[in-house]
Parts: C-alpha cells; structure tokens; sequence
C-alpha cells in the first residue's frame, strides 16, 4: 500500500501530461529555452564592456 500511495502524485501527473501533450498545441520546451539562451547571449555580447588595452595585451 506504501508504494501506491507515494507514486500517486507522479502516475497522476504523468497521465495528466500526457493528455495535455495529445490534446493541446504545447510549445517544445527545448526549442524556447535555446531561443532564449541565444537571445541572452546576444544581448550579454551587444552590451559588454570593451576590454582595456592592458588587458588585450595578456
């Protein structure tokens, strides 16, 4: 009984996600985190201090 009642939560959430997957238009998760991780990138790039001169020659 012990083992039913700890893996409820997880067996319900997994049956719940999987219809949700099926049934609705769910973005990939994957796709929005690298857009998002580009998209940082390219801003920490745009707004970076330059470097001093000191420290291009090291």
């Amino acid at each position: 009984m012990g083992i039913i009642r700890s893996s409820f939560s997880f067996i319900m959430g997994t049956c719940c996600g999987v219809y949700i997957a099926q049934n609705y238009n769910v973005p990939n998760i994957k796709k929005v985190a690298n857009t998002a991780l580009f998209m940082a990138k390219h801003v920490e790039e745009k707004y970076r201090k330059p470097k001093k001169k000191e420290e291009d020659q090291d």
